[in-house]
């Protein structure tokens, strides 16, 4: 009997743009139905549950293809035979189906043993839906050639029927699947384009990508509009912010004139001689005069100091987690920029984006009860469901409406680019990557410490770009990260 779905964590993953993965190494039925479940689910959650039947039907093709494949590779090195010298791989294709079928446990057993797993990962992206099916069995080059003739080969046809009585060679059993599978995609109104299949760090990875439905974008792209228009008319940055932000573009401005309107507001000055007392600048003993934190913090690192402490000003904190999440997230991203890309630059930047990633969560702690009714007018008007407007305030879509605030506040673009794409790296301006990988791996670091997430879910090339390997890897470092923030927590409380 398959496991029940945990639909708290399906929610979490849809809101949040995480992936949800799951691992397995030999595909019993119980974990199919589960499988299933899961991918009905998420197409339910943006409109498109009537694709579920075709869907899960491609999903379990190119999950049984990927079975086949860790499976062919214990088979053939069972039989001391070279999967990438064309003679041996004739040889062993002959003998395969007949003796896998046969003793189809021996060789699960075996592909277990290795290590070879199947792992199916769903993931909300922007308004697309993306469904990964990977194997830890690297496709040969000349099966991703034959993969890819099967899916050229699929536009000659235009129905099944077809397609059966054309297609013969099915020696590699994914031969006909693929083309079933294409003219599936086709039917339900996708292109060839939205799958493929492609060999990425050691990983055999089928592709599919399917957007939201229509409507159900389009009411996102409304709300969140209409959300970020309403929090436009929420109160500015505080007088005295937009003063000093003045102040500090001024190339006029002296220093000792910027530390002078800092000393009016008790709080800001607090909160500069805490950053400048911090462990990030290792001082052999605590400063108190403002015109020398000034000087220490740097020009750029004080902008950065008044974005963060200007916007909690209007937001208030009321979501006292949320804020802790972000000044843990803060102080991972400051460190990871420290200890692994050693710019300068890059750490007053990575510290802003952590303490500023989640603010389009933020913005929901402060919903005024005119803005509310505000946009329960807006969804009422607009046949918007009112679910969607509690999706929205829940996380979904957050990345997005807190970089549109963003920009709406005249933030500098490697703050918008660390907050729209905290999840979802990849897509940022690459010209700001390092900023949004710092800000997305501490937020993740952040999340798995606290159980949200597991290493599967990270996004590889992140890991890589900072030398990270293996889970043990980030293990460590979620440690050592752990510890010197409770430290400095400690020290922060004292001061």
């Amino acid at each position: 009997m398959a496991p029940a779905v945990n639909t708290e964590q399906v929610k979490k993953a849809i809101r949040s743009s995480v992936p949800l993965a799951i691992k397995t190494y030999t595909l019993p039925h119980e974990t199919e139905e589960y499988l299933e479940e899961i991918l009905a689910y998420f197409l339910r959650e943006f409109g498109q549950d009537h694709l579920k039947d075709r869907i899960a039907y491609c999903m379990k093709e190119l999950a049984v293809n990927a079975k086949k494949a860790n499976t062919k590779r214990v088979y053939f090195q069972e039989k001391e035979l070279d999967l990438s010298d064309p003679k041996e791989y004739d040889e062993g294709m002959r003998s395969f189906k007949e003796d896998t079928l046969s003793n189809i446990n021996h060789y699960l057993e075996k592909q277990k043993e290795a290590g070879l797993y199947i792992k199916i990962v769903f993931q909300v992206k922007q308004q697309t839906f993306s469904l990964s099916i990977k194997n830890n069995t690297e496709i040969s080059r000349k099966e991703q050639m034959r993969v890819y003739d099967r899916i050229a080969r699929s536009r000659a046809f235009e129905t099944m029927e077809e397609a059966l009585s054309t297609v013969i060679d099915d020696s590699e059993g994914a031969g006909l699947g693929i083309v079933i599978l294409v003219l599936m995609l086709k039917k339900i109104g996708l292109d060839e384009d939205s799958f493929d299949i492609d060999v990425e760090n050691g990983e055999t990875i089928a592709r599919i990508t399917i957007p939201f439905s229509e409507v159900h974008a389009e009411s996102i792209d409304m709300l969140s509009e209409e959300i970020v228009r309403e929090i436009e008319e929420l109160p500015q940055f505080p007088d005295n912010i937009i003063h000093l932000q003045k102040l500090i573009n001024d190339p006029d401005s002296e220093i000792s004139a910027i530390a002078r309107d800092i000393s009016t507001d008790p709080s800001l000055t607090a909160d500069l001689l805490k950053v400048v007392n911090s462990a990030q600048f290792m001082l052999p003993k605590r400063v108190d005069n403002i015109v020398e934190a000034v000087k220490l913090v740097g020009l750029r690192g004080l902008k950065n100091l008044l974005y963060s402490y200007g916007t909690q000003q209007i937001l208030n904190q009321q979501m006292k987690w949320l804020w802790n999440h972000s000044y843990k997230t803060a102080f991972y991203a400051y460190n990871l920029a420290k200890n692994f890309k050693r710019k300068k630059d890059l750490l007053d930047d990575a510290y802003v984006g952590g303490i500023l990633h989640d603010m389009g969560k933020i913005i929901f702690s402060e919903v005024h009860p005119q803005l509310l009714e505000k946009i329960s007018s807006f969804c009422e008007k607009r046949g918007i469901e009112r679910e969607m407007f509690e999706d929205l305030s829940a996380g979904l879509n957050h990345a997005e409406i807190g970089g549109r605030i963003a920009e709406k506040w005249n933030f500098p673009p490697t703050l918008i680019e660390a907050i729209r794409y905290h999840h979802e790296p990849a897509n940022c301006d690459p010209a700001m990557r390092d900023v949004v990988y710092t800000v997305y791996l501490a937020n993740a670091l952040v999340n798995i410490e606290d159980g949200e997430i597991s290493y599967d879910q990270l996004n590889m090339g992140v890991l890589r770009s900072y030398g990270i390997k293996n889970e043990e890897q980030v293990k460590v470092i979620i440690e050592r990260l752990s510890r010197a923030f409770e430290h400095e927590a400690t020290k922060r409380d004292s001061i």
